[in-house]
This record gives C-alpha cells, sequence and structure tokens, in this order.
C-alpha cells in the first residue's frame, strides 16, 4: 500500500511517500481502506516535533489523526464502548488515529481499534467524515462544559443560550457554530473579514460581527444585552478581555487554542463578580467517556442534516493528493481558510 512516512521531525519535506505491507487488524481493532484523510494543526505540529516529548513518538510516524473510508478486516472481538459491532463494507469516520500510535491516516489503509472508529451515516461524505475528528469533538467539547450548560447535545439542548464562537471562519469555529445552532442556541461569531463573514453566515451564525471594525464589545452587547453564557475561544490571550466585557454572570469561557499567545493576564474581581468559568481544554486528554458522547452527538447531528461541509456551509474545502501530502501540510501551517482534506483514494 502507499504510506506517507516521516522519520524525523522538520518541515514538510521530511514526509516521504513509500511502498507498505498492509497491516492486519488484531483483538478489538478494524482496518480501514481509506478515502480521504483530514489535516489538523496538530499533525503538522507534531510533524515538527511540537509532541510532549518534544522528540519522535515512534521509529516512524505516518501522520494525522482524522480519515474516513471503508472497513475492509476486522479483529477478533471488534466491539466498542457502545456494544457496535463493525463488519466488513461498513462506512466509517476515524479520530485520534495517530494519537500514541505510529498509523496515522495518510495512508491507503489504517489498523485502529474499534474505540476510535465511529460509523458513518449513508448519507454523509467521506470528505465530511474525514472532517469531523479533532474540530467536531473540540467543538462538543467545548459546548458541553459550561457551569449550568448540557453535558449532551440535542436540539433543544442550548435553548435559550448565547454561545460565542471566536473566529467563526476556522475549522472549529465551523463545527461549533453549526452544532450549537442545531442544539438551539442564538450563535454570534467574531471574523476578521467579509469573506469569513460569508462564512460563518453560511455556517448558520445568527449574528457576525467584524473584529477589526468598530467597538466589538459594543457590536455583541448589541445582539447579546445580558451577555454570552458560552464563549468558544481560539486566542483568549489576546480576546480575554473581550470575552469578559460580553460575558453573562456565570458565563463559561473555554480555550482550545493558543492562538496568538501563550500567557494570558486577568484581572481577577470582575471575573469573581461574575462567577467567570475559565475552562482549558486539550481533546486528547478528555477522556474516553467524553470522546464517546461527542462521537455519539456529533454523528446525531450529521443525521439530522446540521452537519457539513463544503463553502455552501461555511467551511471550503482543498483537497491534495496523498502523493501531495507535504503541500497539504504546508496549507494548513499557512491558515489556509477552510478544511485541507488529502484523497488518499485518487
Amino acid at each position: 500500500m502507499r504510506s506517507i512516512i516521516y522519520s524525523t521531525n522538520g518541515d514538510p519535506s521530511v514526509l516521504q511517500l513509500v511502498e507498505r505491507e498492509i497491516p492486519e487488524p488484531g483483538p478489538g481493532e478494524v482496518r480501514v481502506k481509506l478515502a480521504f484523510s483530514g489535516v489538523n494543526p496538530t499533525d503538522w505540529k507534531t510533524r515538527r516535533g511540537g509532541g510532549p516529548s518534544g522528540a519522535m513518538p515512534f521509529p516512524e510516524v505516518v501522520p494525522n489523526l482524522d480519515g474516513a473510508g471503508v472497513i475492509d478486516a476486522v479483529g477478533p472481538t471488534a466491539e466498542d464502548a457502545s456494544s457496535t459491532t463493525f463488519a466488513v463494507g461498513d462506512r466509517v469516520w476515524v479520530f485520534l488515529a495517530a494519537h500514541e500510535s505510529p498509523l496515522g491516516t495518510a495512508q491507503e489503509f489504517t489498523v485502529q481499534p474499534v474505540a476510535r472508529v465511529v460509523p458513518l451515516p449513508d448519507a454523509a461524505s467521506f470528505e465530511l467524515g474525514a472532517s469531523l475528528g479533532v474540530p467536531a469533538m473540540t467543538a462538543h467539547r467545548a459546548l458541553t462544559v459550561a457551569q449550568d450548560g448540557p453535558t449532551r447535545l440535542s436540539p433543544g439542548a442550548l435553548d435559550g443560550r448565547t454561545v460565542l464562537v471566536q473566529g467563526g471562519a476556522g475549522a472549529v469555529g465551523n463545527a461549533a457554530i453549526q452544532l450549537a445552532r442545531w442544539a438551539g442556541a442564538t450563535v454570534v461569531t467574531t471574523i476578521s473579514s467579509d469573506e469569513k463573514a460569508q462564512l460563518a453566515t453560511a455556517a448558520g451564525a445568527h449574528h457576525v460581527v467584524n473584529y477589526r471594525e468598530g467597538d466589538t464589545a459594543a457590536a455583541i452587547r448589541e445582539v447579546a444585552p445580558q451577555g454570552v453564557d458560552l464563549v468558544v475561544e481560539v486566542a483568549i490571550a489576546q480576546n480575554l478581555e473581550l470575552d469578559q466585557a460580553v460575558l453573562a454572570p456565570r458565563g463559561t469561557v473555554v480555550s482550545y487554542a493558543n492562538n496568538g499567545g501563550d500567557q494570558v493576564t486577568l484581572d481577577i474581581r470582575p471575573h469573581m463578580g461574575l462567577n467567570t468559568r475559565l475552562q482549558f481544554m486539550l481533546l486528547y486528554t478528555v477522556g474516553d467517556a467524553a470522546l464517546q458522547a461527542a462521537a455519539e452527538d456529533v454523528t446525531a447531528a450529521i443525521e439530522a442534516g446540521a452537519l457539513d461541509v463544503g463553502r455552501d456551509h461555511g467551511l471550503p474545502l482543498t483537497v491534495f493528493p496523498l502523493a501531495d501530502t507535504a503541500g497539504a501540510h504546508a496549507a494548513v501551517e499557512d491558515d489556509t481558510v477552510g478544511k485541507v482534506l488529502i484523497d488518499v483514494s485518487a
């Protein structure tokens, strides 16, 4: 099979196209013939040596955490925590494939434990399946950790609540907008250009605010005079002062990324008055129960037609062939707007 591998950390040039033996699934595993692989910022950061140890976790690594395809082999007792039994021919999406494993999704076949494999509804494209994983599950977690909020998402779960999505044109922001709207929230989002405003609106945001024009806090307060209940935050170092200015009492700020800086300074007293909850999160350490809940709710949103990708849904797709995985990684490093995918089957 064709595989993309790297055996040393570095820039995209360390990625190589090689031939490898097709792996066999062991107990509790399935093999997926991949159609598409999704590229996330974590993938290139890990490739550059940004993992916990700063070193290669394995002598050889196939990158990319997310993907979608069809099961073509099932190991013994291949059953997941929710008692889903997989069979050859099942359409699936895969998440955290390269987390604590050398076998990511930038190859024609990948073997994964059943806990990392989720049934993909028939109406969903493989492009959508490969775009879920990190973005959609991160968004789900961010929407379900508020002090007074739900722990699961479904229609009506966020009724009466206002959610602010900082950076609504990104992959996580896009998923957060779609999932929050499906769950009944009023969704406000910030963007930096007219083009990104169009994307956030296509995703379903009720109100879009360009943070480069005028008083952002006043604009948000105009549409949410009682304040926002939950902030899905991509750049807390830059935005915490704004978040505090628009937050409702007992509101929650969920920081899932460190865009714009690694340190943040805050005024304690105003946050005490608001009973602010500052929630930091990283998908890789949320625990199996949270991952399973996210997988189930994200799939339910897909089945309801509430979550999709493509420009019409606010997330343009940029697709590379497997042989140009280096180009795909470079595109994500360069902050290409939308979602970058690799067509593994081409």
